[in-house]
């Protein structure tokens, strides 16, 4: 099945085109900087910093970073389906996709403290629960480790 998906004709033409690959990688990397961004941006927040923006103006953030997970899974298939064989024995493209499961999984659940825990944030003089916090920190951090080890995936192989 691998083999044949390697073979099929949109596959060739995305590793072939002149523009194929540079177009789908460009999108990912969009999707991927546009999730960052946007949770650095809500975790600097509940953090302390960007006092002038309300927390609860931060769950309006949230359906560009479903948008954009959208577009780097959507954008991903295509990349792997250029040479699966090859990245399903890279170990930091497993890696990868580990810590992206995880880090939407995170996401979705600090979607849902900023729902329902934002609004007594804001009256309460800006007092973000530990949880939050501890969701935050950890949702930056496998989602900056699901980066580093796209980027490993361009640079070891299957080593």
């Amino acid at each position: 099945m691998l083999q044949w998906l390697e073979n099929t004709q949109f596959s060739d033409s995305v590793r072939n085109e002149l523009w194929g690959w540079p177009l789908v990688l460009t999108a990912h990397v969009l999707g991927t900087g546009l999730v960052i961004g946007f949770i650095l941006i809500i975790g600097l927040r509940l953090l302390g910093l960007f006092d002038l923006l309300p927390y609860a103006s931060l769950k309006r953030m949230f359906p560009i970073i479903w948008a954009a997970l959208a577009l780097q899974l959507v954008s991903g298939f295509i990349l792997w389906m250029t040479k699966p064989s090859q990245y399903l024995a890279d170990v930091a493209f497993l890696l990868k996709v580990l810590l992206v499961v995880v880090g939407t999984g995170l996401t979705l659940s600090l979607y849902g403290t900023v729902t329902r825990e934002a609004p007594s944030w804001d009256t309460k003089g800006g007092a973000v629960s530990s949880r939050a916090v501890t969701f935050v920190t950890a949702t930056l951090v496998v989602w900056c480790a699901a980066l580093i080890a796209g980027r490993l995936t361009a640079y070891l192989g299957s080593i």
